[in-house]
């Protein structure tokens, strides 16, 4: 790899838990109260459940992966090595739509909180703004990107924090229970993208290998550390806000349309929206989902500079700042993209599509730990997935039936995407491979 393709090394552990939990945390502000509507408390419950135990068997695995192959890539550097060029490219063009589309969503979600505070000011327009200051942050440095990303995680998990204890007191059995499966076991199918935005990002963690000072050690505890630290918010998040009024209080606004903005329509339920706990919760959930976007524009550009780079993709988009280290081109190039999708489609369209990209990348991974271990049992692992190959196989298993269960509900958007790929794989044999 040459000077000029090689990224700065400045990451600590306590940058990579900044990152892993940043990339994730705005799924406990928003987005995962849709799934209430197809699920319900229970339904919504239950998917969740499966959720997390798949996380965490992925997480293992894929942490197994990071540290043996510390590369920007990630899955797409995994399945190369393990499946074959072809798969390798599919693997990549997946993890590209997930962290491509992800901060769009986000953006979304961004300008419905401004838009709390300052009605008069169109929400589309702070997600078009925010794209462009943060997509500047990223290519400024690693580092200051990533210790601003700390910062903002560390106060979106204090108003996590604070949300859980002012409602935990508040919370009843009777509006956990009440109508908590409205649509049936079938509701769990439909529930389960949106249990899945909980989580979803975590995985970006490895496209940060090769900025990290000890990747063999490091990318480890940041996957364990964010996993547990999520986990936890997970809980007291979905409890706390369903528990203060029942799962329709958090889902539809006074004039019956869904809202963006579960936390602050749960503590409107108890402290009225004039309250200052009420804006203050509401500011913690803009640095939550600031600290989301910015962290998966991160990933973003890693992923689409290492497919530049290896010549899947245009090579400009493998060039690096010669002054700042960054994947500049990859960074510019998925901000005009996601701003393009941010103008063309909702946010619980952009939720689904990205949540196929992520499951499809989930898949790929655990396939990499099990071809892997069998084509390269020399291959150097600091790190090896406990009771394998039952966990990363659990872990196949949930998100093998995830995809279907998203696909099922989600048909017409799964064709887009199902087409999208197959297009790239087209253009991929007829230009990249010849």
């Amino acid at each position: 790899m040459s000077e000029q393709n090689h990224l700065q090394t400045s990451l600590t552990p306590t940058l990579l838990w900044g990152l892993g939990v940043g990339y994730v945390i705005s799924g406990m502000y928003f987005g995962w109260n849709v799934g209430l509507e197809k699920g319900g408390t229970l339904g919504m419950a239950v998917a969740t459940a499966l959720v997390v135990i798949m996380y965490v068997c992925f997480t293992m695995g894929y942490a197994e992966l990071a540290c043996a192959i510390p590369k920007a890539g990630g899955v797409s550097d995994y399945a190369t090595r393990a499946l074959g060029k072809d798969l390798g490219f599919i693997a990549g063009i997946a993890q590209v739509c997930e962290f491509v589309l992800a901060p769009p969503a986000i953006a979304v979600g961004i300008g419905a909180h401004v838009n709390l505070f300052f009605p008069s000011i169109p929400a589309i327009y702070v997600a078009i703004g925010v794209y462009i200051l943060f997509t500047m942050l990223n290519i400024i440095g690693v580092k200051l990107a990533a210790t601003f990303e700390f910062f903002v995680t560390f106060l979106a998990v204090v108003g996590l924090v604070l949300f859980a204890g002012i409602t935990m007191g508040e919370i009843s059995f009777e509006n956990l229970s009440r109508n908590s499966l409205p649509n049936g076991w079938a509701g769990v199918w439909g529930a389960i993208p949106f249990a899945i935005w909980f989580f979803l990002g975590i995985e970006g963690l490895a496209n940060a290998a090769e900025e990290s000072q000890n990747p063999q050690k490091d990318l480890t505890r940041g996957f364990g550390s964010a996993m547990l630290t999520l986990v936890i918010l997970c809980i007291m998040t979905f409890i706390g806000s369903v528990g203060v009024g029942g799962w329709e209080a958090v889902v539809f606004k006074t004039d019956g349309t869904v809202s963006d903005s579960p936390l602050p329509l749960a503590l409107g339920k108890l402290v009225g929206e004039s309250a200052t706990l009420y804006s203050l919760v509401i500011v913690f959930g803009l640095f939550g989902l600031t600290a989301s976007f910015h962290g998966l524009l991160m990933a973003a550009g890693r992923a689409t500079f290492e497919m530049g780079r290896i010549g899947n993709l245009p090579s400009w988009l493998g060039g690096v700042n010669p002054s700042f280290k960054t994947p500049a081109n990859a960074l510019i190039a998925n901000m005009t993209f996601g701003i393009l999708i941010l103008l063309s489609n909702t946010a619980a369209d952009i939720i689904v599509l990205s949540v196929l990209g992520a499951l499809t990348l989930y898949c790929f991974g655990t396939v990499s730990v099990l071809r892997l271990r069998q084509v390269e049992p020399d291959l150097k692992r600091p790190f090896l997935v406990p009771l394998y190959p039952w966990v990363p196989l659990c872990a196949l298993g949930l998100a093998v039936l995830a995809l279907v269960a998203v696909v099922v509900s989600n048909g017409m958007l799964a064709v887009y995407y199902s087409g999208t790929l197959a297009i790239a794989f087209v253009l991929y044999k007829v230009f990249v491979r010849r």
